[in-house]
């Protein structure tokens, strides 16, 4: 290390030049040294160390000065006012390191740094301090300080009082203030600035200045502790004074059943998991009951509001089974087809895993018509997850504190039907199922729907509000599926929170698959049939479909098939001999005539006849309809009890024929002339919908032009007035309507192409399908060749 800075001292002094010293540096990074005290010195560097070695060796004193900063040793970087040091005592500590002490002697000023090597050697000048006047003011404000000290001291807990006897036997002013800020802990650039002041009683009157503000650190710290350790000490005492109680109690042979209760719902308290503003409010309840007298009516609605708090589940949480293909197997084994929804439920599965559970649960609404199996879906879902399954039926509710439970204030209250469900679960993360959405009344007493909002909204329902419980509950571990079975009286924001997945109507071969792998089975076991005793016939089954129900699920089919073990249940019991095989021709034996006829295609080509499709709840079906003309005044007569939408349809139709009339041979004032009469067979059942547009169209044209409509052609289709065929809904069930009843050739929309990915694909390869987007298409498909025979209207 090279010289940095170099002081050369003159050659000549005189008598009026300070003193100058040439002493080995000892630079300090976090403490400053006054005179007259000793303090130790840590000696880290090299140069420090050889600084105090020589400095003892020769018998000489040593400059101790603060550095400002971390770094190399320079003028800038070293404090200007130091202390001249004695030093003694170099020993080694354990870790290696070495330390001297050293005692202050006086301050000094550093005017230079003279050499570096083998250490730091700089110039100083002596600093005289000036002399305290002797005197009064000099005597009080020393006992001032040694007053605010001795304070200090007693409330301090790292100064002892051999430090007060210290500086009660400090004779100077000055001495009294230097070994009072050496004790205090202040901060290196306070202890320097004290350093730096000459004047005893100026650095005696800063010092009892920084007395005064650690006093009111002192007291305002011994405050808060008091109070920490009042509060401790009641805690302790209570406890104690409990536990004696149960001592003298046990010796006695006695207990207190109010006492024990209380004790007990404490410790239900403790293990209950429940979050801090839950606990803190059960607690509060409890310690308003425990100074209650017993025969005060409110303890019971206290009890009673803290047992619904401690049964709640809080923190207890069932583990999800998230192995993909035993939840497939689940939900094959207790469900036939269904493949969006299962889809579904192994996607969540799939997400969950590779996220470790950290993913929102999704808000699932099945909407399907009744018996499609929405709610045992429910079921088999939380049997696939491994999960509690709760249900609540939300059908006739028209009370919001149905929901949300009501207020404490009222006599008999108790918290809604959400809470109940969920204490009955006995886990935060069960699959709930919220049953008959669509069915939520409303009236003077609020709307159920809106108080659903919350329930079903993960933004919101971790902190779900319940009157009863008024503090926060969260939901947001649970799996919420809703049912219904329209989606258009369900509140608009209520359907926007949910994910939505129809479940459309059984198709008769899906029928049969469930019919012989859960239904059959399950109506043997129940009327205590063996399955080698009974065995039901695939033609049986498909009668029964097709004859004896009609319906878009299967609970009918269910029953019909019970009906027959019943009474082959009751013929073993009677004569102990029972037919052992139900055969198609069987049935009506069992449930004799047919209740149903399903729509068939016409046993030939007629004229004003077309063959529609409908789709109805229990699923698709043949609509004929009929036109005639009769002499009139231009009149459209319309019956079948058909709906407004529907009476539309027919009206387009006929506009559209009166615009074509000229291309169709139709003479203008024909319909002047012409009442026209629109009928759709089967008039005590509603009909509505614009798909049977084109159908009413042709039947209308065919009647108008004499030519006869092709009795294998079905149709569906809206119709505009410009003879546009515009898409329409339900094609899966209305294309297998169709080719149950025997139709080859099926006209649809072009739009609706892409929905025959829905159908089977044997359905499809039996069938033709003509995609149309105008009415002439339609025309030239489905009616027969024109006959020799002249048009009506001719």
């Amino acid at each position: 290390m090279s010289t940095t800075e170099i002081i050369e001292l003159p050659e000549q002094t005189t008598d009026d030049e300070p003193e100058v010293l040439i002493l080995a540096l000892v630079a300090r990074r976090r403490a400053v040294l006054f005179p007259r005290l000793v303090s130790p010195l840590f000696l880290g560097r090299v140069a420090s160390l050889r600084a105090v070695e020589d400095a003892m060796l020769h018998n000489t004193t040593v400059a101790v000065v603060t550095q400002r900063a971390q770094g190399e040793i320079s003028l800038d970087n070293l404090y200007s006012i130091g202390t001249e040091a004695n030093v003694s005592r170099l020993i080694t500590l354990p870790d290696g390191n070495r330390q001297a002490w050293a005692q202050g002697q006086r301050r000094i000023r550093i005017t230079g740094i003279l050499e570096t090597e083998p250490y730091v050697k700089v110039t100083a000048v002596p600093i005289e301090e000036p002399e305290a006047a002797d005197g009064r003011e000099v005597e009080a404000l020393s006992r001032a300080v040694l007053s605010q000290f001795e304070r200090t001291v007693q409330l301090s807990n790292r100064l002892s009082d051999d430090a007060y006897v210290a500086a009660v036997n400090m004779e100077q002013p000055g001495g009294l203030a230097d070994f009072i800020a050496s004790t205090l802990g202040l901060e290196i650039p306070q202890q320097q600035a004290l350093l730096e002041l000459l004047d005893p009683m100026e650095r005696l009157q800063q010092v009892s200045v920084l007395l005064a503000k650690e006093l009111d650190l002192l007291e305002l710290q011994r405050k808060i502790q008091t109070q920490v350790q009042s509060e401790v000490d009641k805690s302790q005492r209570e406890y104690y004074l409990r536990e004696q109680i149960k001592a003298l109690q046990r010796e006695l042979g006695e207990s207190d059943p109010q006492t024990r209760e209380l004790a007990e719902l404490r410790e239900k308290i403790e293990a209950s998991g429940m979050p801090e503003a839950a606990s803190t409010k059960a607690q509060q309840e409890l310690d308003r009951l425990s100074q209650m007298p017993p025969q005060s009516p409110e303890t019971g609605v206290i009890r009673t509001y803290v047992d619904w708090l401690v049964s709640l589940p809080w923190a207890t949480e069932t583990e999800d089974n998230l192995d993909l293909k035993e939840g497939a197997r689940t939900l094959d084994a207790n469900h036939y087809g269904l493949s969006k929804v299962k889809e579904r439920i192994l996607e969540f599965l799939a997400v969950r895993k590779l996220t470790g559970g950290r993913m929102r649960s999704p808000i699932l609404c099945f909407v399907g018509a009744p018996g499609v199996g929405k709610t045992s879906l429910g079921r088999s879902i939380a049997q696939a997850l491994g999960r509690k399954f709760v249900r609540m039926s939300l059908g006739g509710i028209r009370d919001e504190a149905e929901i949300r439970g009501h207020r404490r204030t009222y006599v008999g209250a108790l918290p809604g039907r959400i809470i109940t469900a969920m204490r009955n679960a006995g886990t935060v993360n069960p699959v709930f199922m919220l049953d008959e959405i669509d069915k939520v009344g409303l009236d003077f007493r609020g709307d159920p729907s809106a108080a659903l909002l919350e329930v079903l909204d993960p933004e919101q329902n971790f902190a779900f509000s319940d009157h009863y419980l008024d503090v926060p509950y969260d939901l947001s571990k649970v799996f919420f599926i809703t049912t219904a079975n329209r989606m258009d009286t369900v509140l608009p924001a209520l359907r926007d929170r949910m994910e939505v997945i129809e479940l459309s109507g059984y198709v008769e071969e899906e029928k049969l698959g469930i019919a012989r792998a859960f239904l059959v089975p399950r109506q043997l076991e129940e009327h205590g049939l063996k399955p080698e005793g009974l065995r039901f016939a695939d033609g049986a089954l498909r009668r029964i479909i097709r004859e004896y129900t009609r319906e878009a699920g299967v609970r009918n089919l269910e029953r019909e098939i019970g009906h027959i073990c019943r009474k082959i249940a009751r013929s073993l019991a009677q004569t102990e001999r029972a037919t052992k095989r139900i055969t198609a021709n069987g049935v009506p034996k069992f449930l004799g005539p047919r209740r149903f006829y399903w729509g068939a295609a016409e046993e030939q080509d007629e004229i004003g006849v077309a063959t529609g499709v409908a789709w109805t709840e229990t699923g698709g079906d043949l609509m004929g309809i009929e036109v005639t003309l009769m002499e009139g005044k231009g009149q459209l007569i319309l019956t079948g009890r058909l709906g407004e939408v529907m009476r539309e349809s027919a009206q387009a139709g006929l506009s559209y024929a009166r615009s074509k009339g000229a291309e169709l041979g139709i003479k203008p004032k024909f319909f002047e002339k012409t009442d026209v009469h629109v009928h759709a067979p089967e008039g005590a059942v509603p009909k509505e919908g614009p798909s049977a547009g084109i159908t009413m169209a042709t039947a209308l044209i065919s009647a108008l032009t004499r030519r006869a409509t092709r009795r294998d052609v079905a149709m569906t289709g809206e119709i505009t007035l410009r003879g546009r065929v515009l898409p329409i809904g339900g094609v899966r069930e209305k294309v297998l309507a169709a080719h149950r009843a025997g139709i080859r050739t099926f006209i649809l929309p072009k739009k609706n192409e892409k929905d025959l990915l829905d159908v089977p694909k044997d359905v499809r390869r039996d069938m033709t399908f003509v995609f149309v987007e105008q009415m002439d298409q339609v025309l030239a498909v489905a009616l027969a060749p024109a006959s020799i025979q002249k048009a009506a209207a001719a």
